[in-house]
């Protein structure tokens, strides 16, 4: 099967090469979205069909099929091209974020041809005289914030992205400013490519936030990396090209002003190194408190998705707190008892690092529960303190765990820090 997918702007006059136009002229079955119909059916045979591209998607490709076997059963074996091809209008470049890749993961057998035009970021950057080789590009059209967090984490300084009606330029903005990404401007693009509707604008953050854009749209964050001042503790701001490596524990927004509460920053780091969070995926941070280790974590390694757990609702403040004060979005709080929400768990992502910070005595059942969920490479890491009137021995309990559930531990990590009490990380894996 045979599939030409046609890059086309919102231009209600739209130009084609004449390569493309003979392609058109000689079609039998078209397919698009609504508004791409609007625009090139003054260009389609009189005899044409059209298929709306809408939701399911799985309709639609069926239906790709089906008249590909009734127009190819009309000729050769080999049929020819404007007899077995079906013609798809796409918008920009149907490569970029766009159905060419959509086609590839339903269809892979498919034959695809491409005939792009400029993406909607492109056109922006042209109408702004803007040089784009060096703009992350994101997509938040039907995805979550994730790699949007990820890029403002990584301080990049300059952000395409693309949005839908619930990632708008307003709430971008928002989220920013709420996170302390205050100095980008953003540039946005309304109707790009439609000369009756065009129009690019450029505001603050701010400025942004009061803006109601109409759809489509895109936008690109810009941000001038030597405005980027200091906030305090070592946030968000400091030198653009560099962050602190850790976080002492006295900046955080503390759970009943306890700083002994709240894991060391030197800790902290250890237990990063122990989680293996480089190469790690999905992190879960049971029992958060503050939330500290989950915080740490995203700034260190903004790739990740963390899920962080905690019993205590006056919790749920304070870790939404320190998120914004040190500029980490994107951790999915959960607020509750780990154990009574065990159905709700394994809708979760899978987790390759769990660190245990708090078990109120059922380690053993939160552990098997872990295991439940664990991918089959997955650590689990927890901080044993050692004091004198401890009434549980958590590393008694950690051992009883590990050797009843089959798990293999990794020789335990003993440290002090001034005259705190020792602290000792456990870490345990599938054997």
């Amino acid at each position: 099967m045979r599939l030409i997918v046609i890059g086309i702007t919102d231009n209600p006059q739209p130009f084609f090469p004449p390569e493309v136009m003979e392609i058109i002229k000689n079609g039998k079955v078209f397919s698009g979205g609504k508004r791409h119909h609007e625009i090139v059916a003054p260009l389609l045979p009189k005899d044409a069909e059209w298929i709306d591209i809408t939701v399911p998607l799985d309709d639609v490709f069926a239906k790709y099929t089906s008249r590909f076997t009734l127009h190819a059963s009309h000729h050769s074996p080999l049929g020819e091209l404007e007899g077995v091809s079906l013609i798809i209008f796409a918008s920009g470049d149907p490569l970029f974020f766009g159905f060419a890749n959509t086609i590839q993961r339903k269809m892979p057998e498919a034959e695809i041809v491409v005939y792009p035009t400029f993406n909607s970021l492109q056109m922006l950057a042209h109408r702004l005289v803007l040089p784009y080789h060096d703009m992350r590009i994101v997509s938040l059209t039907g995805r979550p914030w994730h790699e949007f967090d990820k890029a403002l984490i990584e301080r990049t300084t300059k952000i395409g992205v693309l949005t839908d009606k619930e990632h708008t330029p307003a709430a971008i903005a928002q989220r920013m400013l709420d996170y302390g990404y205050k100095y980008y401007i953003l540039h946005v693009g309304e109707h790009l490519g439609n000369p009756a509707l065009e129009q690019v604008t450029t505001l603050t953050l701010a400025e942004a936030t009061q803006h109601n854009f109409s759809m489509p749209n895109c936008v690109i964050a810009e941000a001038n990396a030597s405005r980027f001042t200091s906030l305090p503790h070592g946030g968000v701001g400091g030198d653009f090209a560099s962050r602190k490596f850790g976080i002492h524990e006295s900046a955080f927004a503390l759970l009943n002003g306890r700083e002994k509460m709240i894991t060391k920053m030197p800790i902290r780091l250890l237990t990063l190194q122990a989680l293996e969070l480089p190469t790690r995926r999905v992190f879960w941070d049971i029992g958060f408190c503050t939330g500290s280790v989950s915080i740490e974590a995203k700034l260190q390694f903004p790739h990740l998705q963390i899920d962080a757990f905690e019993i205590r609702p006056e919790c749920e403040a304070i870790i939404q707190e320190n998120a914004r004060r040190f500029g980490a979005p994107g951790i999915n709080i959960h607020i509750g008892d780990f154990l009574a929400c065990c159905d709700k768990i394994a809708t979760y992502s899978t987790p390759d690092a769990v660190f245990i910070g708090g078990h109120g005595g059922k380690l053993k059942e939160i552990i098997a529960k872990v295991l439940t969920v664990l991918a089959p490479d997955g650590v689990i890491v927890m901080n044993s303190v050692i004091a004198p009137k401890v009434l549980t021995d958590s590393q008694k309990l950690w051992d009883e765990a590990c050797a009843e559930l089959g798990l293999l531990q990794e020789p335990p990590l003993h440290i002090q820090l001034n005259d705190n009490h020792p602290i000792t990380i456990l870490k345990c894996k599938r054997k």
